[in-house]
């Protein structure tokens, strides 16, 4: 009899907002292995905000899920059987794949990889930290924001999975960095808990632009664009010449891609002559083992703070998915298949005896 598989599936297409009755569980047999194809029982699950894109119908750089498909997501599972050499039972794999309890992973899969688990980090950090969010900000702004000792950086929804890191590495790597967030208590992660220089709140600020002049003044080198929409209006006109925008997300048009927000200082772009590039971590592969290794160093030696919200079980992850959308969350949103996993809450417990 084939092994079942329980999955979480799009219902409806949301408008707006997500809401629960978007998404169904369901249960299927799993196929049977081909070659170069491996079996994971998952074991955590990133809950990341750009999937909210790919549940309306329309152009992204991934096909957008179809009624009745399969949720995606990147996974993190143990392998369970095996018919690809470089991954044996007992090894961890990562690849794109989806909200379920098995996942079938193959050399095509987007993200596709054998993860160098070790025994004194915890599992969730190689789904936030030292995972897939990491590895966005190291990427993001070493090769495409061309970042250099001494930046003046603005990282957006710098409370949030990759702007936290990011803000953290420009720190460490001799900038000084201010985040946009969306609370005072935000506020207060970024600046007490994540070291950045300071934080600007733009739900509670008379002007984004006046605020960002006061903390700029003399313009941004490189903004971090997380965000897009009219974060990303007020910052063109104040980026200094030959600034840098790697443009990682654009999550202020996820909930309303039908109706996104319209640049008005799209021009600055030539006026500033800004290089803004969007990226995908994933396709400079090059830098993997580079990145992992420093984001797995600075955790375990304090430099680096590895922020995360867990949720448990299967069930519980359209409702994290509908929180993060909210901008309710801080960190890291995960989803463990069960208590067995080990977070950072835990580590951190451990460690302080």
């Amino acid at each position: 009899m084939a092994m079942m598989n329980r999955r979480i599936v799009l219902q409806s297409r949301p408008t707006g907002l997500p809401v629960a009755e978007n998404f169904r569980v369901e249960e299927v047999p799993l196929p049977d292995l081909e070659e170069g194809q491996v079996l994971l029982e998952n074991r955590i699950f990133a809950i990341d905000p750009a999937v909210r894109g790919m549940l309306d119908d329309v152009k992204s750089y991934l096909p957008p899920v179809q009624i009745g498909g399969l949720i995606p997501t990147m996974v993190l599972g143990r392998v369970v059987a095996s018919r690809n050499p470089d991954f044996r039972e007992g090894d961890y794999g990562r690849a794109f794949i989806g909200w379920e309890t098995h996942s079938v992973i193959a050399p095509g899969s987007v993200g596709f990889e054998n993860v160098n688990v070790a025994t004194d980090l915890p599992l969730t950090a190689y789904m936030g930290a030292c995972g897939w969010s990491g590895i966005t900000a190291y990427v993001g702004l070493k090769r495409y924001g061309e970042m250099r000792e001494g930046d003046e950086v603005l990282m957006s929804a710098a409370a949030g999975a990759v702007g936290s890191v990011g803000g953290q590495i420009a720190k460490l790597s001799g900038c000084r960095v201010v985040g946009t967030v969306s609370s005072d208590d935000k506020a207060r992660i970024v600046t007490d808990v994540l070291g950045m220089d300071a934080a600007i709140n733009y739900r509670d600020c008379a002007s984004l632009e006046d605020e960002i002049d006061r903390h700029f003044p003399n313009g941004i080198d490189l903004y971090f664009d997380n965000v897009g929409g009219a974060t990303l209006d007020a910052v063109l006109p104040r980026m200094k010449a030959f600034g840098r925008i790697p443009v990682c997300g654009m999550i202020a048009n996820y909930n309303n891609q039908t109706d996104p927000y319209k640049l008005r200082n799209i021009w600055q772009v030539l006026v500033n002559r800004i290089t803004m590039r969007g990226f995908l971590a994933y396709e400079a592969a090059d830098m993997l083992h580079e990145a992992e290794t420093a984001l797995a160093d600075w955790v375990r030696n304090g430099k680096l703070v590895a922020t995360e919200n867990v949720a448990t079980g299967l069930e519980a992850a359209p409702e994290s998915f509908i929180r993060l959308m909210s901008g309710q969350t801080t960190g890291k949103t995960l989803v463990r298949l069960d208590d067995r996993v080990s977070t950072l809450a835990d580590w951190q417990a451990a460690r302080h005896g």
